[in-house]
């Protein structure tokens, strides 16, 4: 299951210390930064996949997906 992501000039990830925020890195991981906090909605990210046009994320709560690199997240399926 990968909790990080490349996607372009960026990896994503799910945070090693809170698994509610996904982290980006410009810089091949050496700094990250907080992309988003996920609701109560969404749950807890588990995994991620890049999907092509969308990004999709296993969640404690379903399988959600974002055209806004991983900005937005919106429910597709439990």
């Amino acid at each position: 299951m990968p909790t990080m992501i490349n996607r372009g000039k960026e990896l994503l990830r799910i945070s090693p210390k809170d698994p509610k925020i996904l982290e980006y890195s410009t810089t091949d991981g050496r700094t990250w930064h907080q992309r988003v906090r996920s609701s109560s909605s969404v749950g807890e990210f588990q995994d991620l996949m890049d999907n092509g046009k969308e990004l999709l994320a296993s969640t404690t709560k379903g399988l959600f997906y974002s055209t806004t690199e991983g900005r937005t997240w919106h429910f597709k399926s439990k």
